[in-house]
């Protein structure tokens, strides 16, 4: 099969969120503007025909009256000829169908202004339009693939073959849709996990078959090697799309075979027609025999029917026990193989000796361990003080090892011996992001490339821990001594997901022990014990802050008068000045305007209203996308004015902290203070 042809490669969630833009439409899924087919003259003869064209495409509305809606037409004379394509996915309803195109005719033109050919997609539809003719012509490029970055078993393999499957039956199906709707959707169950893999395919129905069955075998085989074990992958050609997802993502009511019609169940001539007469048999002993022998055909069968039924209970029940049964076996050995021998770890970390020492944190010390086949662990000794059982202790480390994202540091074990608790993580061989960007020489060998990579690396891990991982995990304690980074300086967040294996008196949305590090807390946290994903966003804005400047916000000066990082850097967003910000020791290359879209979603998400800041799932795709119309920031929490430095802001958190002690909060907040302290629980 064909290679797809200029490939742009997303790697985003499943679910996307729509960006308010300064227009009023929400922003298409993906969209091109084919730069390379030429320009138009505003007010020119194709403007205008290209204007006429997408007015009345899809303003008649008897043209659009099924489900897989596709309009094809053109308008002027060549060479101003404006040709256009519009196409519903085949689940959508008629009135959603003309909405959608709508919107696309509304905002293709105000993204790509003066370009002679572009196309968008909408989930539910796509627009295309060109100065030549496209109907019927099959045409691969562009191609966008989308796809989850979490996988969707640990068998990749088992997975793929699954998806291929699935793909075979679509492709067949779409293709035989005839000329008016070539689209399929179904799902299979996966053979090694049994979860449930749903998935579209559709061509635009003026395509030939052949040319069909190639672009839909092309989006497969692109999704097969590009997007390979992930939960969700879609791709986008210009005449099919191919998509899977672990979630159902259509309308399975406006795709099902409508069912077959019910018999219309009329009496049997032998059995329930009158008999006649013979013998003189008496109208009354016609009706007895006719009631007998129904009697001794239906009861029978209701009687089979409700033995039946009660066996398939009985099969439901029994295999329900067989699973819970199946799954506590494997959680025990999914124990057994986490946990190490106290003995073994004291050997490997030479008795905990202060040379191995790689820091100390809230809840214990961190040692560097050497195995006997060269690899390196980091091992974190616990204090003694935890107040939880061994089971919920365990049962906590089987939680939290479930989390597998490569920008967050893996938990590989655990010890458990008598008063000994012992975690065991992957060695990162960088240290801590603030050794670097904080250190007055090694920073000025962070140009911005990697800057950016350690920026977009936290926003993927944050959004894994907020909405993506099978727990739901708040970090709470977000900062630059708390993302780690390997060889190639790929950023790894640590000291996530162990906040129910210490005693620290909390619920799953308030607490009354506030723990965390100036400056890096949000404001809804200090004043009232109140932490959510918001509050982990605000900490990712301080980052962002602090990684651009190359200062902390603990120890940040300036030249002018001293100031919080937070007031600077909003001061100078308003006065056009934010270039003040940026480290001047750092390369920056020609990458001014993505740091000054950095520097604009850092103060996103640190405003003072938590409902203000962004989810890291509208983060993360701003950071993909330099197409995205960001909202104007307002004044960031703890704002100060020039004349109140560092010292002041804790001594106003020191207010805050005495107004709530009528309710009997402890704040205890600790500059240096590197714990452990993050919500955790199931989805």
């Amino acid at each position: 099969m064909p290679m797809v042809p200029k490939r742009l490669i997303l790697s985003v969630s499943p679910i996307f969120i729509l960006v308010t833009l300064a227009i009023a439409q929400p922003p298409f899924r993906i969209h091109s503007c084919l730069n390379d087919k030429g320009n138009y003259t505003a007010n020119s003869t194709y403007h205008a025909n290209l204007n006429t064209l997408l007015t009345s495409l899809f303003s008649n509305e008897p043209d659009i009256n099924g489900y897989g809606a596709f309009q094809s037409s053109s308008h002027g004379r060549n060479p101003d000829k404006a040709y256009a394509i519009g196409l519903c996915r085949g689940d959508v309803e008629p009135d959603v169908c003309r909405r959608c195109l709508t919107n696309s005719t509304n905002l293709l033109t105000k993204l790509c202004p003066n370009q002679k050919e572009a196309i968008g997609w909408y989930d539910q539809c796509m627009l295309r339009y060109s100065n030549r003719s496209i109907y019927g012509i099959k045409e691969t490029d562009p191609a966008f693939f989308i796809w989850n970055t979490q996988n969707a078993s640990s068998d990749v393999d088992a997975f793929q073959r699954d998806v291929q499957s699935l793909f075979e039956d679509l492709s067949s199906r779409a293709v035989a849709g005839g000329s008016l709707r070539k689209f399929a959707a179904g799902s299979r169950i996966a053979a090694n996990n049994f979860q449930t893999i749903y998935g579209i395919a559709q061509c635009t129905p003026d395509l030939s078959d052949v040319d069909c069955n190639d672009c839909l075998n092309t989006g497969v085989n692109g999704l097969t090697q590009y997007c390979k074990g992930s939960r969700a992958a879609t791709l986008f050609m210009p005449i099919c799309r191919v998509a899977y997802d672990l979630q159902l993502f259509y309308d399975a009511a406006a795709v099902s075979p409508p069912p077959p019609p019910t018999p219309i169940l009329s009496p049997s001539p032998p059995l329930l027609s009158p008999l006649p007469s013979t013998n003189g048999t008496t109208e009354n002993g016609k009706k007895s025999q006719t009631y007998r022998i129904v009697i001794s055909v239906v009861v029978p069968i209701l009687v089979l029917t409700a033995i039946m039924f009660f066996v398939y209970i009985c099969l439901c029940v029994r295999k329900a026990k067989e699973s819970v049964r199946s799954a506590e076996d494997t959680d025990d050995e999914k124990a057994e193989s986490l946990q190490f021998q106290f003995c073994a770890i004291k050997a490997v970390t030479n008795d905990f000796s202060e040379a191995n020492k790689l820091g100390q944190g809230g809840f214990g010390a961190v040692y560097r361990g050497r195995l006997l086949n060269g690899g390196d662990i980091a091992v974190k000794r616990l204090c003694k003080n935890s107040g939880q059982g061994d089971i919920e202790f365990r049962n906590e480390i089987l939680l939290v090892a479930r989390l597998q994202h490569r920008n967050l540091v893996s938990l590989l074990g655990f010890c458990l011996e008598q008063s000994e608790r012992l975690l065991i993580y992957e060695f990162v061989p960088n240290s801590s992001l603030d050794h670097h960007v904080f250190d007055p020489i090694k920073r000025a060998s962070l140009d911005w490339n990697v800057r950016y990579k350690i920026i977009v690396g936290i926003a993927q891990g944050l959004l894994y821990l907020h909405e993506d991982s099978r727990l739901k995990v708040i970090h709470r304690d977000l900062k630059a001594s708390n993302i780690l980074l390997d060889a190639e300086m790929n950023p790894k967040i640590a000291d996530f997901g162990m906040a129910k294996l210490f005693t620290v008196d909390q619920t799953q949305s308030d607490t009354t022990r506030i723990v965390g590090t100036y400056g890096y807390m949000a404001p809804e946290y200090v004043k009232r014990g109140h932490h959510s994903v918001k509050s982990d966003v605000f900490s990712f804005g301080v980052l962002i802050l602090e990684i651009v400047s190359g200062q902390s916000i603990k120890r940040f000066s300036t030249e002018e008068k001293a100031e919080s990082l937070l007031s600077y850097a909003w001061k100078k967003w308003k006065e056009g000045l934010a270039t003040n910000l940026v480290d001047p020791k750092m390369n920056v290359g020609g990458s001014k305007a993505e740091i000054m879209q950095c520097i604009h979603i850092g103060l996103l998400c640190v405003q003072e209203n938590l409902h203000d800041r962004p989810t890291m799932r509208s983060v993360a795709l701003s950071l993909s996308s330099c197409s995205v119309s960001l909202q104007v920031p307002s004044k960031p929490a703890y704002f100060m004015d020039s004349s109140t430095n560092l010292p002041k802001i804790r001594r106003h958190i020191s207010r805050m902290r005495m107004s709530n002690r009528h309710q009997n909060n402890i704040v205890q907040a600790s500059e240096n203070q590197a714990s452990l302290i993050t919500e955790v629980h199931p989805r």
